[in-house]
């Protein structure tokens, strides 16, 4: 009778009557974007890596800001009190701060652009210490480096506009820093111009007119992403040459963009997910960095606004659309 009961215990049909672990995912976005889904089939892949599968050994309960970053904490409280075994903020430093201050016991992942120690979420990158640890690109600080690709194509232009959210002061903060040494080098003047919602990217752009800015800069912020079109319509109906930090924007019509790869970002923390399901502690997993750049170059959008790419720029391109 022992031994028969072992053997039951062991069989597939008893692991598979095992409770199925929820994952809480909390993000700024929504499901209806093309992006979303995009970083979902990445963050799949991470969690299949570990054997995972959604559907079948995870559940994930999905909680959308819909770029309302003032809905984070009520979300994660949410997710909190569904109990669920681990989340996953992901998306930037409003998710991961909300997560954070949400639990100090269920385990949490987060993607940043930004440099997790310097925001008082983990205690180093190698031992992030606590219930917390994730992946990190360090995008913001890329903003400087986005201006001078920018204006080594529009070498004539003597002001630059650069375009924030202020209700993600972390990132506002961190890209207005590397952006005014930048600008300060080249001997640009520079206006900085916020926007949160489709009206004030509408205001934002009458004011880089009366400013007549002769570039801009597009701010790493999810929800410049989820408005990439709305953006790039008024970039091209006035003429303005503007960068991304995303190469989805470059792809979709866009002049340039020059950031990290954000399926790699997904996939990566659906790893830690899996890990942690798999009984790893946040504070024993480093936060991961993803380090490769990428510069794309849209040559059509180009064209359209009178632009030759020089060679020299052309040539240190990762991607030339045509």
């Amino acid at each position: 009778m022992t031994l028969l009961g072992t053997a039951a215990a062991l069989s597939p049909a008893a692991h598979a009557q095992q409770p199925v672990r929820v994952i809480g995912y909390l993000s700024d976005g929504s499901l209806e974007s093309d992006d979303v889904a995009a970083r979902l089939t990445a963050f799949r892949q991470g969690l299949n890596e570990l054997g995972y599968v959604e559907g079948q050994s995870v559940v994930i309960e999905y909680r959308w800001a819909q770029s309302q970053y003032d809905r984070l904490a009520g979300l994660a409280a949410d997710l909190v009190r569904r109990q669920v075994a681990v989340i996953a903020a992901i998306g930037g430093a409003p998710q991961a701060v909300a997560a954070k201050a949400a639990t100090a016991t269920i385990p949490i992942v987060f993607t940043l652009g930004l440099d997790p120690v310097q925001l008082g979420i983990v205690a180093s990158l190698n031992r992030p210490g606590g219930n917390i640890t994730g992946v990190t690109s360090l995008t913001a600080e890329l903003a400087g480096k986005r201006l001078n690709l920018l204006h080594e194509l529009v070498p004539t232009a003597a002001v630059v506009a650069v375009l924030v959210n202020p209700t993600n002061p972390a990132t506002t903060e961190a890209e207005t820093r590397s952006l005014q040494d930048a600008a300060r080098s080249l001997g640009l003047q520079m206006h900085v111009l916020g926007a949160s919602n489709e009206s004030e990217i509408d205001a934002a752009f009458r004011t880089l007119v009366e400013f007549r800015a002769g570039e801009l800069v597009v701010g790493a912020d999810p929800f410049f992403n989820s408005r990439r079109d709305q953006i790039m319509a008024l970039a091209a109906r006035h003429a303005v040459p503007a960068i991304y930090a995303w190469r989805e924007c470059a792809a979709a019509g866009g002049l340039m963009s020059y950031g990290t790869d954000l399926a790699d970002t997904m996939r990566q923390a659906g790893v830690l997910v899996g890990k942690i399901l798999k009984g790893a502690k946040p504070a024993d997993l480093p936060v991961q960095q993803v380090v490769k750049v990428g510069l794309v170059i849209n040559l059509k959008t180009a064209e359209t606004l009178g632009l030759t790419v020089p060679l020299t720029l052309s040539g240190r391109a990762d991607e030339v659309i045509e």
